[in-house]
């Protein structure tokens, strides 16, 4: 899926062009601390994503409450690189933390 960057759960502001990543609420969560999601230890981690003949890199900077817990919401230039936009929801694709 495809997300509007900005104001993220890592407190991080970022724009459509970065190429950023939104976890499943349920992935996220476990990972935050003290209530804090600007303290959550994946915030700036690196997921290697791919889809394919088409992969890339991006970097966790938010979390997502509509997503399954595997699912990922990709800013537009993230999801790009995979597929056109026109595509709306990518089956099949796979990915890891690299960092």
């Amino acid at each position: 899926m495809i997300f509007a960057a900005g104001l993220g759960a890592c407190g991080v502001t970022s724009s459509d062009t970065d190429r950023i990543v939104a976890l499943s609420q349920e992935l996220y969560d476990l990972y935050t601390m003290n209530g804090n999601s600007n303290d959550n230890s994946l915030c700036g981690k690196t997921i290697h994503i791919e889809y394919g003949s088409s992969s890339t890199d991006v970097t966790v900077v938010d979390r997502c409450t509509g997503c399954s817990s595997t699912d990922l919401d990709l800013s537009p230039t993230a999801f790009t690189d995979l597929a056109s936009e026109d595509d709306g929801r990518l089956y099949g694709a796979s990915w890891y933390f690299t960092s």
